[in-house]
């Protein structure tokens, strides 16, 4: 099923956006898949002018508020394309059959080039449009892991912002946000 929700053709337009592996499936138990993830963060942000201002890693998605100076759509499918290639090949490598099942089980049938599907399509692109709303998704986030009993305090959890925003060691530095 397609997204009802769109990203507009505004310039640095703030989004909250939830990327979601097929079928809900738990891929990110591993840190070397997390840091598949870290590194295309940080491409797309050398290269390509990605703002990641909040983020979190999940087993099964990511949450991500971002910008982009031009079109964050295309700069988010490059990204979901690219990951999806090189974490499919880590667990190749892996030898995690159940997973690589399960990715060609959720596979849409008019994807014909690829045996496997790792993300969802779309992104559930949502505008920032108020402080009260970006505070709400920061919350949001930060407290995912919090909610799925993996940590205790949002800050602990290593694969999110909360670290950075306590100001503690982070796997990923985000980009500061005037809103």
């Amino acid at each position: 099923m397609r997204t009802r929700y769109k990203f507009l053709d505004i310039q640095n337009q703030t989004y909250f956006v939830t990327l979601t592996v097929v079928g809900k499936i738990p891929i990110f138990t591993n840190p070397k898949y997390f840091d598949i993830i870290i590194e295309n963060f940080n491409y797309y942000r050398k290269t390509q002018g990605l703002k990641i201002y909040h983020y979190v890693i999940m087993d099964n998605h990511i949450h991500l508020i971002v910008s982009h100076p031009d079109n964050i759509s295309q700069v988010l499918r490059k990204s979901k394309s690219y990951t999806a290639k090189m974490i499919i090949d880590a667990i190749k490598k892996d030898e995690r059959e159940w997973i690589l099942f399960l990715l060609k089980y959720f596979k849409k049938e008019y994807k014909q080039y690829s045996t496997y599907q790792l993300w969802e399509e779309g992104s559930h692109p949502q505008i920032i449009e108020s402080v009260k709303v970006l505070q709400q998704k920061i919350e949001y986030i930060h407290n995912n892991p919090v909610k799925r009993g993996l940590v205790r305090r949002p800050e602990d959890w290593v694969y999110s912002s909360a670290g950075n925003v306590e100001e503690l060691e982070s796997v990923f530095k985000v980009d500061e946000l005037e809103f």
